[in-house]
């Protein structure tokens, strides 16, 4: 039995639909994230130690200006007391995000966000 065309159509419409609202969805929490951290966050919360090299460190800095989060960054390569700190956190690689104290390795905006919450 031959399935009518427009059949294909509406499958093809329906599949569009739902991956435009899964978009949508997941483009809204991001800014809801983005949202609740830039609240949360004040001036020297937020540091991040940061390479040359580094693609996450560039989604992490883009994020955070995105989302107009205040955040200062260093670079390892090119100031000393920057690299003292990454040795000392003895971390794998970078990013390392110090939010209020705490060292965090890569990036995560949720993570940071629940670092950032009121402890109580």
């Amino acid at each position: 039995m031959k399935t009518p065309p427009w059949s294909w159509v509406g499958l093809v419409l329906l599949v569009l639909g739902v991956s435009l609202a899964s978009q949508w969805w997941v483009g809204r929490k991001e800014q809801r994230l983005g949202d609740a951290v830039a609240a949360l966050a004040r001036p020297g919360d937020i540091r991040m130690l940061s390479s040359e090299t580094c693609a996450i460190c560039t989604i992490a800095r883009t994020w955070f200006s995105e989302h107009e989060v205040p955040f200062s960054e260093c670079l390892i390569e090119r100031d000393a007391q920057c690299r003292a700190d990454f040795d000392a956190s003895r971390a794998p690689g970078t990013p390392v995000i110090i939010v209020r104290g705490l060292p965090q390795l890569g990036f995560n905006p949720d993570r940071v966000r629940l670092a950032l919450q009121p402890r109580g």
